[in-house]
């Protein structure tokens, strides 16, 4: 479990676990919707996404990953939203959609 208040918009808490095989991800996927229900924490049907290598349950201000050990490696959640991982105010912002003000370009051409 990842504490990313102050780090992260979407959540306060991200839980990443890993499951070997689809059916084991699946049932772990379960597992938890009924677990969730049960503490009345009632998700959208929609709040469950997955894929064959992950699993996402979106309950609000805890967000859960399950995942294949390879996809796990491959997007490491924990070097990104970790302990050492840069709040959300030493963030990079990101590049301007171009609705408004100037861009790199428009600078080079003064």
């Amino acid at each position: 479990m990842l504490d990313v208040t102050g780090r992260a918009d979407y959540a306060d808490r991200l839980v990443i676990a890993t499951g070997l095989a689809d059916r084991q991800i699946q049932a772990m996927a379960t597992h938890l919707e009924d677990a969730f229900e049960k503490e009345g924490m009632k998700l959208k049907r929609d709040a469950i996404q997955g894929s064959p290598d992950w699993v996402l349950i979106d309950c609000g201000d805890l967000v859960v990953h399950l995942f294949k050990p390879e996809a796990r490696a491959l997007y490491a959640l924990e070097r990104m939203w970790g302990p050492d991982s840069p709040s959300a105010q030493d963030r990079t912002p990101l590049p301007d959609d171009g609705a408004g003000g100037s861009t790199a370009g428009e600078e080079d051409e003064e």
